[in-house]
């Protein structure tokens, strides 16, 4: 379990993440359009996995901002932006603020995802929700990089996740 603060409060996660060399575990999300996406969907291209609690938080909005920029000058890659949110406010979110380069992901269905790469939150007031946290994966699957960004409120380390696809 990671053990990360919001505000001044300490919350702990269902777990960790998978760790770099590991092959990231399979999931079932649900896209703006109500279908279901799996990891093998994107086989073959490297994978940044924005993970956050909700897009309707300044810093999580950001950070989707911020790696939509990046996405465009990225080969062979996807960006996806996971939460619980519903696909309906993923989606208003996407048309209000023009992002169009990413994939916006929900584990609103099972909540397996959150459990599965060890970022549910079990305690404190967003229990239940994802902790911010981000994972990139090679073309095969395979982790090079996380992060468990270590208080809520902070925004990732864009600089350091994107160094490893150059």
């Amino acid at each position: 379990m990671a053990t990360i603060k919001l505000g001044g409060n300490t919350i702990e996660t269902v777990g960790t993440l998978p760790k770099v060399g590991d092959t990231a575990p399979d999931f079932e999300l649900t896209a703006q359009d109500l279908s279901s996406k799996k990891l093998s969907d994107y086989k073959g291209s490297r994978v940044i996995m924005n993970i956050f609690p909700s897009i309707d938080t300044n810093v999580c909005a950001t950070s989707t901002r911020k790696f939509n920029e990046e996405a465009s000058k990225l080969e062979n890659t996807i960006i996806l932006c996971i939460s619980k949110d519903l696909p309906f406010a993923l989606k208003r979110f996407c048309a209000a603020e023009g992002i169009k380069n990413l994939e916006m992901l929900s584990d609103f269905r099972d909540g397996n995802f959150g459990k599965n790469y060890g970022v549910e939150m079990i305690s404190g007031a967003l229990q239940g929700l994802l902790s911010r946290a981000v994972v990139v994966l090679d073309e095969n699957g395979k982790v090079i990089y996380n992060q468990q960004v270590p208080a809520i409120g902070e925004e990732p380390d864009y600089i350091s996740a994107l160094k490893t696809l150059l």
